[in-house]
């Protein structure tokens, strides 16, 4: 199997982070939480809970494509949300091995685990925003779903199954 370079996406607390780093334990891969690349006023602005704007998103994004395309050919694995198609179109520009894979939750669930997420800047309140935000991808951009009610394990073999 050719090295991957994924982005696992879908919005808060649907478990982004969780698999990223098991998935690239699991095809032994790099791996990098993309809140890590949000600038200090981003954290800032969703802890007062504020959503971010497209022009906030934009360093982070270039941030994360920046970071695919320093993997290139060697392959990676990073979490970022990446819930419009613009945003995933930043990042497959990239490196055209770019893969995107969304974790597919419902409000109630995705609410619940952010609430959960004890000293995480991300108030749950804000999860609404992302569901307003949220275009799923269309089939031209070869996007790999999964459900966040699977356990790890499964989403995992699921998704190393899909790239196949």
């Amino acid at each position: 199997m050719q090295r991957p370079l994924l982005v696992i996406g879908g919005v808060a607390g649907c478990g982004k982070t969780t698999l990223a780093a098991a998935l690239a334990a699991a095809l032994a891969l790099p791996f990098r939480d993309g809140d890590d690349l949000h600038p200090p006023a981003n954290k800032a602005k969703m802890a007062a809970g504020q959503p971010l704007d497209d022009a906030d998103r934009a360093p982070w994004l270039a941030a994360c494509a920046a970071q695919m395309a320093a993997w290139g050919d060697l392959g990676g694995v990073i979490s970022a949300s990446a819930l419009k198609r613009a945003y995933r179109m930043a990042l497959y520009a990239a490196h055209p091995g770019v893969r995107y894979v969304l974790i597919a939750i419902t409000p109630e669930l995705a609410t619940a685990r952010a609430a959960a997420r004890p000293g995480h800047f991300w108030p749950a309140a804000l999860t609404a925003s992302q569901f307003a935000i949220l275009e799923p991808p269309t089939p031209d951009e070869r996007a790999i779903l999964v459900d966040a009610e699977l356990t790890t394990t499964e989403q995992v073999a699921a998704i190393i199954a899909a790239l196949a």
